[in-house]
């Protein structure tokens, strides 16, 4: 009869024990989040005073003071727009997973840098 190997945890599988998380990791992950919750968080109070939703069409207004005033707004607002068309376009035209991927890679990098400037902003007002 034949018994099964003995599973192996944590220091008898002879891995080292887990390191505690570097302070330059964590400030990275609370940039993503805090870039992803400014983005919804003005993404929805535009939808809200506007009864429309956000989009990268506000750049193509016709009179140039609106489309110049629209850019600071999309620089913070990107990430959440363009994880919403991309669930959009998944569920709605069936897009591939490799599209799919590439634009929440490229939201979660936009998001991390929006998400590190108002974290300079916060450190700077003194919070």
């Amino acid at each position: 009869m034949f018994w099964r190997a003995r599973v192996l945890f944590g220091m008898d599988a002879g891995l080292e024990p887990a390191q505690p998380m570097s302070s330059e990791t964590l400030e990275s992950f609370l940039s993503l989040a805090l870039g992803f919750a400014v983005a919804g968080l003005i993404s929805a109070a535009y939808q809200a005073i506007t009864a429309r939703p956000a989009s990268f069409r506000l750049l193509n207004a016709l009179d140039r003071p609106a489309a110049l005033a629209a850019v600071p707004f999309l620089m913070f607002a990107a990430p959440f727009i363009i994880m919403r068309n991309t669930i959009r376009g998944r569920r709605i035209e069936g897009r591939r997973f490799e599209f799919v991927m590439l634009a929440t890679v490229l939201a979660g990098i936009w998001s991390m840098m929006s998400g590190t400037a108002v974290v300079m902003l916060l450190h700077g007002l003194g919070l």
